[in-house]
């Protein structure tokens, strides 16, 4: 098993996209929240986005209501928010679930593969090489500009045939 094995669809969309469609990119897969202490973070992801994207990198967010309810309940107030606010242009998922039972398969595959024990809160990052392999848990408190330096050590790997 690995991310490519997932499938979920976007914000505004209604059709399943694979994450097999990211397939030897590296990944920052990221749980979301538009009404969080953390939401700032949102700058900070658009812009590795904007500055590695034609190197073969993407960030995935995700957005949550699990910790306090802190995301919209209407998938378009959330893609405004995201667009108006902090001109997020790198793809969002529909809601999902980050505890209990209903947790997002996927969250639940990263927390495994990193030995964390739960999503502690929204904006917790996944780093995933380009052969599908996560490499790197970050919590909240990690801005996204500290996880630059092991983006690009990850960008210079080769793909594993």
């Amino acid at each position: 098993m690995s991310v490519y094995d997932f499938s979920f669809p976007k914000l505004t969309g209604s059709d399943n996209t694979s994450l097999a469609d990211y397939k030897n990119q590296v990944l920052l897969i990221v749980n979301t929240a538009s009404k969080c202490g953390f939401t700032p973070q949102y700058e900070g992801l658009q812009k590795l986005y904007e500055t590695y994207r034609d190197q073969g990198f993407s960030v995935l967010g995700f957005p949550s209501d699990s910790f306090l309810k802190q995301e919209f309940a209407d998938s378009e107030k959330t893609a405004e928010f995201c667009k108006l606010n902090y001109g997020v242009t790198f793809p969002l998922f529909k809601k999902s679930k980050m505890k209990g039972s209903d947790i997002n398969p996927l969250f639940q595959y990263l927390v495994n593969e990193t030995g964390t024990k739960k999503i502690t809160w929204n904006f917790n990052k996944f780093l995933v090489n380009r052969d599908g392999k996560v490499i790197q848990y970050y919590g909240s408190r990690t801005k996204p500009e500290e996880i630059e330096s092991d983006i690009q050590t990850l960008l210079k790997e080769e793909v594993n045939a």
